[in-house]
């Protein structure tokens, strides 16, 4: 019943833009056909794309309240409303105001073209509709700040810099303080009550009030944000680990977590405004929250360096991880070798906030599948589920548990490890493993009790 709700419920949100369409163009056109002066198919196809958007822009806000969302996933409902789509909702809301937007320009291209041709005005005309009328510049100040944002938020931009997606992306201020004036102006009177009144307090409009309640909710987020993130605290520990990962362990000052959420980080000195997402690696009944990074990006990278990590810098052979900073003054820094006791940089912490991961524990049986730095929410379950057995206070009902990685642990036969060495290897080598295999207590390639599996997952079978 759950996946059928699922499926419904993704299919509804791809079908939504297709559907207002149709509602809003069969209802603008019933709606309209008094109009005498203005009744032409592209009049109707922009006011009908504007509906859609009024009600776009009424939504988009709503799923990037992270605090929001976190406490609906509380409730009931998150059986039935996936609010852990929440981004995918407002990426397919965001792609179509983009897509209406040009439908509303286009046909209003086609309008201004008319009505310059109808009283004679030539291209003049049509060039003073589109950029010196209110409705007609305040729209192209809209277009080109959706379009930024749109365009930096594509994934392949996004990802070679995050820094200009995000910066980018508060073109949402400007787009918004237009938009509640785009309609104030008057340009179109329609024949019947009520009319559009251009002086008094109702010259303003009243396109402002579809996303004024998503607005004031963001803006509260937006305060609340502010206020939790400037709560400072210290970096504890620095681990610099393989494969350019960088464990950040922080102090925890009155936070309560859960296996499997993640925070918002902000390193001042690095840049005071950007707060990045992270997984939480460390389990809740641990005194300290820790993160994992790979250094890939530009701000990942200058982390990294003011923490100390030295990835570019040879390791004198040394090729596992090493404790590359303590806190100087910190609880357990005594005794601790003076080289790596310093003064670590002040961070802001926003969170935790909830995901889909710490519902693991609602299941008798789960099955994690990470690859890559995706494996740290995995992290914070498995440690959890390790001080759950060996130290428990209350009964869990989390009973078996399949984790697909490459460096598991068993536990009492509750995790099951299966490591599968899938590349391609010279017959030479694959025997060689063998010989090395025969009766040994630890697997030859990983050193662990697990055997490794020369053959590629049998995923489907598990399932």
């Amino acid at each position: 019943m759950y996946e059928m709700i699922d499926r419904t419920l993704m299919t509804t949100t791809l079908e939504t833009p297709s559907v207002q369409a149709l509602s809003t163009g069969l209802y603008h056109g019933w709606l309209m056909k008094d109009i005498d002066d203005f009744s032409s198919s592209s009049s109707l196809s922009s006011i009908s794309a504007a509906l859609t958007l009024h009600f776009d822009v009424a939504m988009i806000l709503f799923p990037v309240c992270r605090t929001l969302i976190s406490l609906a996933r509380q409730t009931p409902l998150n059986g039935i409303v996936q609010f852990d789509k929440n981004i995918t909702f407002h990426m397919t809301t965001a792609w179509s105001i983009v897509f209406f937007s040009w439908v509303h320009t286009i046909a209003h291209w086609n309008n201004f073209a008319q009505i310059s041709a109808k009283n004679n005005l030539g291209i003049g005309g049509f060039l003073l509709a589109n950029f010196v009328s209110g409705p007609g510049w305040t729209g192209y100040v809209m277009l080109v700040a959706l379009m930024a944002m749109a365009i930096t938020s594509y994934e392949k931009y996004r990802r070679a810099n995050f820094e200009r997606f995000w910066y980018t992306h508060h073109f949402f201020v400007i787009f918004f303080v237009f938009w509640s004036v785009h309609g104030a102006f008057c340009m179109i009177q329609p024949d019947t009550a009520p009319y559009c009144v251009s002086v008094g307090t109702s010259a303003i409009g009243v396109f402002w009030q579809y996303w004024m309640y998503g607005g004031y909710i963001y803006l509260a987020e937006r305060i609340a944000r502010e206020i939790r993130g400037k709560h400072k605290t210290y970096v504890s520990k620095v681990v610099q680990h393989p494969s350019n990962v960088c464990e950040i362990q922080i102090k925890k000052e009155n936070t309560k977590t859960r296996a499997g959420q993640y925070i918002f980080f902000c390193c001042p000195e690095v840049s005071i405004y950007q707060y990045h997402p992270f997984t939480l690696t460390s389990a809740p009944e641990e005194d300290y929250i820790s993160i994992h990074i790979r250094m890939v990006g530009d701000f990942t990278r200058a982390v990294g360096k003011a923490l100390g990590c030295e990835f570019d810098k040879p390791k004198d052979g040394k090729g596992g991880s090493q404790v590359v900073g303590v806190n100087q003054g910190g609880p357990g820094s005594d005794g601790v070798d003076p080289a790596i006791r310093r003064i670590l940089p002040r961070v802001y912490v926003d969170g935790p906030f909830g995901s889909a991961s710490e519902d693991v524990f609602k299941f008798e049986v789960a099955m994690l599948c990470g690859a890559g730095i995706g494996v740290t929410p995995f992290a914070s379950i498995l440690k959890s589920i390790w001080y759950r057995m060996n130290y428990p206070q209350k009964k869990t009902r989390l009973g078996k548990v399949y984790f697909f990685w490459i460096c598991p642990q068993d536990m009492d036969n509750r995790i099951e490890i299966h490591t599968y060495l899938t590349a391609k290897i010279k017959v030479d080598d694959a025997t060689n493993i063998m010989i090395n295999d025969a009766n040994a207590d630890r697997d030859a390639i990983t050193g662990l009790r697990a055997p490794t599996k020369l053959w590629k997952t049998k995923l489907g079978y598990d399932l």
